[in-house]
Parts: structure tokens; C-alpha cells; sequence
């Protein structure tokens, strides 16, 4: 699933490519997503102007002219596409899963602008789309969502107070989007190696440095990412047929059984599995 610096490059190349532009028509070809398309969305949303393109947390959120709002959450396997009318055979993926042309199935919704096509593909239907009528709608809809890593709320007396008498382990909590929005099991898993601490450490026995440190470098892996393009773990190329480059500075994850790279530490990464997930520590460095 994309995580945060996957998905703020997404806005970034939707940002570019189709802000300001009105959407001339909608074609749903499948209403069955996670979220079941209301009969009116493609009436909402024909010939209105696009004037932002913003994110929160792991959703996009389309601004329209009218002061409406249309999120969009990829889910497990959405990738929005652009296919421009006078460029052929480019990668159109603005996302980082799957290929990085437009596949030949599974392309639920389409909107189309003067010049180009936005198209988005999803095989497992986990994504939705959600239309909201006015900010106050749409604040409630992330009324109950955790501060994000980069907000001045998240900092360590958020932490400190958060996890009083919390048995849960740290790493569950960094994936609990009620505490913090956007993190997710690859960044979680670096985030951890760089504080030095042991994902199945309950959260109420972290220290006020140890939570210093979480805030610290959640913002240092995640803003590396993003300069970085994300992270391509899977055949990834964005729109203009790069790759995600953040995968190349893992430090633990996906590295199990091999050398910590740690400057002076002899441990080896060791992958463990924390409520289902797959979780990757140093057996040294992370005691």
C-alpha cells in the first residue's frame, strides 16, 4: 500500500498535470469499489474546474471550483494514470505499484480534460473515491485521524501522554492512523532502526529522548523519501519513467539475515511479524 511520501508524490504530479483544467466528462466503468460509487458522481463532478490538489495522510484530496471536495485512497493496489492525446507509449503511472504503463484491465473511472485522460486502475477494488459538499464534511471525515509526522501537534509531549499506561508496541502505534496519520509498515520499520528502538517495546516504557527521537526521524525518513520520489518496490515508474529511489537507502527493511548497516555494529536484520505484518530490526542495535 503507498504510504505517505508515495501518495504526496502522486498530488505532486496530479498538481502539474491537472490543475486548473475542467473535467469535460466521467466514465465509471465499476461502482464497486471498497466504497460504492453514489449514482450522482459523475454528475458532481462533469465540468467543474479543478483548483487544487492536496493530501492528507495517505488521501488525495481533489479541490473543485464550487468549494467541493473528492478524495481519492488507493488502497492496496490503485494507481492513477495520465495519458496525454498527442504522446504515445510514455508511462503514464503517477503512482508507485504495478506497471508503469496503463494496464488493459481493471480501469474503474476515467476522467476526461481538453488534452489528456485521468484514469484509475485498481484490481483488488480496495481504493475509493468520496465526494464531500463542504470543508466541514470533509473534516469530519478526518476528524478522528492522528496529527501527521510533519505537524507541529506531533511532538513528544503528544507522545509522552499518548502512550501513559499503553501496552501496545510502538511499532503498532506508528501504524495506528488514530495516533498518526500516514506512516505505514516500510517507514515504521526504518523510523524505529534510526531511534535505536525495539519495535515490540511497549509504548508506555519509552523514554521522553526515545520519544524525541521517533518525532525527529519519522520527519527525517519520510521527508528523505519524498526527495527521493518514494519508494519502488515493485515495477514502479512515474510519469516520467523514473523510478522511486528511497528502497535504495532501506536500512532494515527487506534486509533480513543481513549485516547491520550500522557504522561499528555487528548485528544482523532480523525479520519478525508484529499483528500480521512483517517487521524488520537489528538484533543489536535495536535491543
Amino acid at each position: 500500500m503507498p504510504e505517505l511520501p508515495e501518495v504526496e508524490i502522486v498530488r505532486q504530479s496530479l498538481l502539474k498535470n491537472i490543475k486548473g483544467k475542467k473535467i469535460n466528462k466521467v466514465l465509471v466503468r465499476n461502482r464497486n469499489l471498497r466504497l460504492k460509487l453514489e449514482t450522482a458522481f459523475e454528475k458532481k463532478l462533469k465540468n467543474k474546474f479543478i483548483s487544487n490538489i492536496k493530501r492528507f495522510s495517505k488521501y488525495l484530496i481533489i479541490e473543485l471550483e464550487n468549494k467541493n471536495f473528492c478524495i481519492v485512497h488507493l488502497g492496496m493496489s490503485g494507481t492513477i494514470h495520465i495519458i496525454k492525446n498527442k504522446k504515445d507509449n510514455l508511462p503514464t503511472n503517477t503512482s508507485f505499484y504495478n506497471t508503469p504503463n496503463l494496464p488493459k484491465n481493471h480501469n474503474h473511472v476515467e476522467f476526461f480534460f481538453k488534452d489528456m485522460r485521468l484514469i484509475y486502475n485498481d484490481p483488488r477494488r480496495f481504493g475509493y473515491f468520496q465526494i464531500f459538499n463542504d470543508f466541514n464534511s470533509l473534516k469530519k471525515k478526518f476528524k478522528k485521524f492522528g496529527p501527521e509526522p510533519f505537524n507541529k501537534k506531533f511532538n513528544s509531549k503528544y507522545l509522552i501522554n499518548y502512550f501513559k499506561k499503553k501496552e501496545k508496541s510502538i511499532k503498532n502505534f506508528l501504524l495506528d492512523q488514530n495516533f498518526v496519520s500516514g506512516i505505514g509498515n516500510i517507514y515504521a520499520s526504518e523510523i524505529l532502526y534510526l531511534s535505536k528502538i525495539n519495535p515490540s517495546l511497549s509504548a508506555k516504557y519509552l523514554k521522553q529522548d526515545q520519544c524525541k527521537n521517533i518525532v525527529i526521524n519519522s520527519r527525517k525518513i519520510l521527508q528523505n523519501a519524498i526527495r527521493k520520489g518514494g519508494s519502488t518496490i515493485r515495477d514502479f515508474k512515474n510519469t516520467k519513467g523514473d523510478q522511486g529511489n528511497f528502497q535504495k537507502e532501506f536500512k532494515v527493511y527487506g534486509r533480513d539475515k543481513q549485516n547491520c548497516k550500522r557504522f561499528s555494529c555487528s548485528g544482523t536484520i532480523n525479520k519478525i511479524t508484529q499483528s500480521n505484518r512483517s517487521t524488520f530490526l537489528c538484533e543489536i542495535c535495536q535491543k
